[in-house]
């Protein structure tokens, strides 16, 4: 492997790295080109524009994200956990042989339901690649937060919470947004603390989310405080929801808001907290190859 191309498509966005055999980023791009806006048949055209030059002789490219979906260039099996770099190798979806391939999702099945995730496996790989870790606990927030437990370098178990969505849902198609400004104001962190505390110290969301509603109605938060106390109630809710011992180390991945709310939330968990930028996923996919090709 001389260069590794290494590309995250996903739904809305299209972004690839030129990497070294050691592992070195050399160049990264970026197009607005996600699979929703590529019609079927069209994803090679699409990538030999954004990405031809790229593909010189002994390069390896690897890709990431929604292109392995049933929407994307082709389906990808997802790859049952456990789950380790050479699972994931052993799983890839040629598109080339040998020269281009599409990375899988991971399952995780309990009591006959299954789970999946398609992109941040890759970022989870590339978390335990730069901080050396092998075993621990991690929590990737956002849309679909997922809680993953790694042992012996591999995935074993995770779960998926639809926090952001969720939050969404409520802070923008019910009634709680009628009390709330059209724009989302500054973040305010006592109000966030707040919905954590009382999201820990309550049996549900169901119920806890209509006090958004009702200190509203009674002046009890002002209106501009109240998307971040709505966002401390649904994050609290999704920790509330973990088993977690107090001084248990976990890390988290994310974007610098993510990982900063989280980290904030967890701390009235009493819990350690190590974390990691979203960035990580060029070297979740240099390890992949490097399991391919050493």
């Amino acid at each position: 492997m001389s260069y590794l191309l290494a590309i995250d498509w996903g739904t809305s966005a299209l972004r690839g790295a030129r990497m070294s055999h050691e592992g070195e980023v050399l160049e990264e791009r970026s197009f607005p080109r996600g699979i929703l806006t590529v019609a079927a048949g069209e994803f090679p055209s699409v990538f030999q524009q954004c990405f031809g030059d790229w593909m010189t002789e002994g390069t390896l490219c690897l890709m990431s994200g929604m292109v392995g979906s049933r929407q994307g260039w082709r389906e990808a099996a997802y790859c049952a956990c456990p789950a380790g770099f050479a699972d994931i190798a052993g799983k890839l979806e040629w598109l080339v042989p040998g020269s281009h391939a599409i990375v899988p999702g991971l399952s995780y099945e309990i009591e006959g339901v299954p789970d999946v995730m398609r992109g941040e496996e890759t970022q989870i790989f590339g978390a335990l690649a730069v901080l050396g870790l092998q075993d621990t606990r991690m929590v990737h927030p956002g849309t679909h937060s997922k809680w993953v437990t790694i042992e012996a370098g591999r995935i074993v178990r995770f779960s998926t919470f639809m926090t952001g969505e969720v939050f969404a849902l409520l802070r923008r198609n019910s009634i709680l947004s009628k009390t709330m400004p059209e724009d989302d104001p500054a973040p305010d962190d006592a109000a966030f603390d707040r919905g954590v505390q009382y999201a820990l110290r309550s049996p549900s969301l169901l119920h806890t989310a209509f006090s958004a509603r009702t200190l509203a109605l009674f002046n009890r938060m002002d209106a501009a405080a109240l998307p971040s106390y709505l966002s401390g109630l649904v994050i609290g809710e999704e920790i509330r929801a973990q088993q977690l011992a107090e001084g248990e180390s976990l890390v988290v991945m994310g974007s610098d808001t993510l990982t900063a709310l989280y980290s904030r939330a967890l701390g009235q968990r009493k819990v350690a907290v190590s974390c990691v930028g979203g960035a990580v996923n060029w070297h979740g996919l240099h390890a992949i190859a490097r399991t391919l090709r050493p």
